[in-house]
């Protein structure tokens, strides 16, 4: 069962996020990007992150180093992008965020790039896997701010990493056990900008269906201001 909900928001003409996913009797694949750019560039940039690394798992999964596999293809996704965003000066510039959940039989392997997230869950217990890329998060780190300050800081939306401003990009991976958490969500800054860890733990507990789980997590996070573009793709841990 996955939950999979995209919306433009309140505020934006174009909706610039992507998510996909591919459930196979060997894995499961799960991605939500966000795109960014001038003109179209980033609703392109996005959907070619997100296609071209379900692409790669599939056609690799047999034959590849398991363990390396997310992580290759969040980088061969990066070079494609920088590659395409030189063929036009319309695409000049274009990236993305990405977050990616790989799952097989032996482990959880969650990928990031940017500052879209994975959460997870257990009975009443959510916890952030992935770490922005970002400069709000630098300045949280070397205790500039709080996480309270971070909250509404006038630059919260610079991130400090993306797929396709670079020839090469570094990508972070968080390995999980298959048991350690019962359910993930992967989503756009459109979701976590407006709601809270708990808001999202509430609802997500209060609905047995993903699908409208994840309705509902986009409605309130319109109710609550819809600055952004906003995602969701919610699903369990078993394979």
């Amino acid at each position: 069962m996955v939950g999979l909900v995209s919306d433009v928001g309140l505020r934006r003409a174009l909706n610039e996020d992507f998510a996909i996913y591919l459930e196979k009797q060997e894995f499961k694949l799960y991605v939500v990007a966000d795109g960014m750019g001038g003109h179209n560039a980033g609703e392109v940039a996005s959907k070619m992150a997100a296609e071209y690394i379900v692409k790669y798992v599939e056609q690799s999964f047999q034959y590849s180093v398991k363990e390396n596999l997310i992580e290759e293809a969040i980088k061969k996704a990066n070079q494609a992008i920088f590659k395409y965003s030189k063929s036009s000066e319309s695409l000049n510039g274009m990236g993305t965020t990405v977050t990616a959940c790989l799952i097989t039989k032996d482990f959880i392997h969650i990928a990031n790039v940017g500052d879209s997230s994975c959460l997870a869950i257990k009975s009443n217990e959510i916890v952030k896997i992935t770490k922005d890329h970002s400069l709000v998060q630098e300045l949280i780190d070397c205790g500039s701010i709080t996480e309270q300050d971070a909250l509404n800081h006038p630059k919260k939306n610079i991130i400090t990493r993306a797929l396709g401003t670079g020839e090469n990009v570094k990508v972070d991976v968080f390995v999980l056990k298959n048991s350690e958490y019962s359910k993930y969500i992967l989503c756009s800054d459109g979701l976590t900008n407006e709601l809270t860890n708990y808001e999202i733990l509430n609802i997500i507990n209060d609905e047995e269906d993903y699908v409208s789980a994840a309705n509902k997590l986009v409605s309130l996070a319109k109710e609550k201001g819809g600055r952004d573009n906003i995602t969701v793709l919610l699903f369990g841990g078993e394979i």
